[in-house]
C-alpha cells in the first residue's frame, strides 16, 4: 500500500484544490463551534446546529456548498477540546472517511509543529485500505485520498514534519499490508522475501536462516514449531547500524503466520483472524525501516521469528521436549502455546548480543485480551525497560498499562522433566503473566555480565489491540491496528537523542 503524498500549506483553507475540505469542530457547552477560523466560514458556523453538528468523537458529517470555499467540506468532531488526542482521532477519522477522494486538505487547529506532524500522520495513517483481493467496479470509492495537506500557520517550523510523518504513516501501512496479506500467500519464506523487498535500498542487511541453518544454530523452538507444516520456519535477522550510534535498540518479534493451534487444534470460530499472529515481526519489521528512513542514530535489530503453526504427522506433540537456542528444554504441554516457543530462541540470540532495550512483541495470549480489553497493550518486564516503554506510548497516545510478574506463578511453569513446561494444563488463572515469566527466563540478565540488556527487557503482549474486529474509531478501521508501531519509534527517538 503506497502512502498518500502529504503536504504542507500556509495558504488559507478557503482556497485548497483539494477534492475535500475537513473543518473540526468543538463541542461547547454552548453548542458546536467552528475550530478553524470562524470567519472564514461565517455561513458554515452559524447552520452547525441546523445540520445536527455536536462536535463529538467521531462524528464526521459532509456539510453543503457554502461561500468562500473552492473545495466540497465535512466537518469532524473535536471533542469538548482540541487536544493532542482529539486532534490524533479526527485526523485520523478525516482520512477513513475521504475514501474515494482523490485529494484532502485538513483545517485543524494545530498550535505547533508536534501536533501539525501528529496530525498529517494520523491522516495518512486512516487513509489506508487494503485492496489487493478485491475486484468489481467500486473500487474508486474505496481508494483512499492520494494526496494530504495540512494548513498550518505562517509561523509553524516545518522543518521534517512531512519526512517524519510520511516515515510513520508507512511503517503503519507496512504492518497492517502483512498482516491483511492471507496466510496462504504470507508465509515464512515469503514474509522472508517481503523483509528483504521492504529493506532494498535502505541501510539495512537482511540475514535470513532457513532449515538447515536453523538446525545448525540450534533454534530448536523455531524449528520444532514450524515442523508440522508443509512451508518450513524462517528467522530473519536485520540489522540497522549507523556510525557513531547512540545506543542499540534489539526488538523480537513473534511471526507465527498462521496458527491453527498445531495438534492442540484451536475451535474452528477461532482461526479465521490467526493470519494475524505474526503482527509482532510485522511490528518489528516496520520499526527498524522507518528509523533507518528516518536516517536516526541508533542502531536497531530485529529477529523475525517466523513459522506455521500446523497439525500434521510432523508436528509438534503434546509431551514432546525441545532444546531452545541458550540451551534449555522445554516439555511442551500445550502446541497452542508456541509464540513462546519461537520467542525464546529469538530472545536469547538478541540477549546475547547485550543491547541497551531488549523489546518483544507478539500477539501472545488471549488472556492479555481478557484483561486488557482490545485497545491496551500489557508490558512486562523489567522496571527501567518497562518504564522506557510506557513513556514513549504516553508520548504517542497509545494505551499501555505496565503489569506484573507475580514470583509464585513462575512455579506454574515447573516441569518433571525439562527444565520448564511451556504451559499448564487447565491453569487459567494469571495466563498473561505466566506467559511473561516463560519469556523471562530467555531475555537475560537486565545490566548483568552476561546475555541481557543494560536496561532491560520488556514484553508487550499485542493480542488486544492489534485487532479491531469491532467497528472503526479514529483512523482505525476493522482489522489490523499496527499497535506499538508509534512507541516502538518513539523509543527509537529516545534512545537516538532525537
Amino acid at each position: 500500500m503506497t502512502v498518500a503524498e502529504l503536504g504542507l500549506s500556509t495558504a488559507p483553507a478557503t482556497s485548497t484544490d483539494a477534492d475535500l475540505l475537513v473543518l473540526g469542530v468543538v463541542k461547547t457547552p454552548d453548542g458546536p463551534e467552528l475550530a478553524a477560523p470562524a470567519d472564514s466560514f461565517p455561513e458554515l458556523r452559524a447552520m452547525l446546529v441546523s445540520l445536527g453538528v455536536t462536535g463529538g468523537a467521531d462524528e464526521f458529517r459532509r456539510a453543503p456548498a457554502v461561500d468562500g470555499s473552492t473545495a466540497p467540506i465535512a466537518l469532524v468532531g473535536l471533542g469538548a477540546t482540541a487536544t493532542r488526542e482529539s486532534l490524533r482521532a479526527a485526523a485520523g477519522c478525516a482520512g477513513r472517511q475521504a475514501a474515494g477522494n482523490a485529494s484532502l486538505a485538513l483545517g485543524l487547529p494545530v498550535a505547533d509543529a508536534h501536533e501539525a506532524e501528529l496530525v498529517l500522520e494520523a491522516a495518512a495513517s486512516g487513509a489506508y485500505a487494503f485492496l489487493d483481493y478485491k475486484t468489481g467496479g467500486d473500487l474508486d470509492r474505496r481508494r483512499p485520498p492520494r494526496r494530504i495537506v495540512l494548513h498550518v500557520p505562517a509561523e509553524l517550523d516545518a522543518t521534517g514534519i512531512v519526512e517524519r510523518a510520511a516515515a510513520t504513516a508507512t511503517a503503519l501501512h507496512t504492518v497492517r499490508d502483512l498482516v491483511n496479506t492471507p496466510a496462504a500467500d504470507l508465509y515464512p519464506e515469503t514474509f522472508a522475501q517481503r523483509a528483504g523487498e521492504l529493506a532494498e535500498g535502505l541501510p539495512v542487511s537482511v540475514e535470513v536462516l532457513r532449515e538447515a541453518e536453523l538446525a545448525e544454530g540450534g533454534y530448536g523452538g523455531i524449528l520444532s514449531v514450524g515442523a508440522g507444516s508443509a512451508r518450513p520456519p524462517r528467522l530473519v535477522v536485520l540489522r540497522y547500524e549507523p556510525a557513531g550510534a547512540a545506543a542499540h535498540l534489539a526488538l523480537v518479534g513473534k511471526g507465527i503466520t498462521f496458527d491453527s493451534g498445531g495438534l492442540s487444534l484451536k475451535p474452528p470460530s477461532s482461526m479465521p483472524t490467526m493470519k494475524y499472529d505474526m503482527t509482532g515481526a510485522a511490528t518489528a519489521l516496520a520499526v527498524l525501516l522507518a528509523t533507518a528512513r528516518l536516517g536516526l542514530p541508533v542502531r536497531v535489530t530485529a529477529w523475525l521469528c517466523l513459522a506455521e503453526n500446523m497439525p500434521s504427522g510432523s508436528a509438534l506433540r503434546p509431551g514432546d521436549v525441545l532444546r531452545t537456542w541458550s540451551g534449555t528444554t522445554v516439555e511442551v504441554t500445550n502446541t497452542d502455546a508456541e509464540g513462546r516457543l519461537v520467542l525464546a530462541d529469538g530472545l536469547a540470540a538478541a540477549a546475547a548480543e547485550r543491547p541497551d532495550l531488549l523489546v518483544d512483541l507478539a500477539t501472545l495470549t488471549g488472556a492479555a485480551r481478557i484483561a486488557m480489553g482490545e485497545r491496551t497493550t500489557a508490558v512486562m518486564g523489567d522496571d527501567e525497560a518497562v518504564g522506557a516503554v510506557i513513556a514513549a506510548a504516553a508520548r504517542s497516545d497509545e494505551p499501555m498499562w505496565a503489569m506484573p510478574l507475580p514470583p509464585e506463578l513462575r512455579s506454574v511453569l515447573d516441569s518433571d522433566i525439562a527444565d520448564l513446561a511451556n504451559a499448564k494444563l487447565g491453569h487459567t488463572a494469571g495466563g498473561m503473566l505466566v506467559a511473561g515469566h516463560f519469556l523471562r527466563g530467555f531475555a537475560g540478565t537486565a545490566g548483568g555480565d552476561g546475555p541481557g540488556a543494560a536496561r532491560g527487557w520488556a514484553h508487550l503482549d499485542l493480542a488486544g489491540p492489534a485487532y479491531n474486529s469491532g467497528s472503526p474509531y479514529g483512523g482505525i478501521g476493522r482489522g489490523p491496528t499496527a499497535v506499538a508501531v508509534r512507541t516502538m519509534l518513539a523509543l527509537t527517538a529516545d534512545l537516538a537523542g532525537a
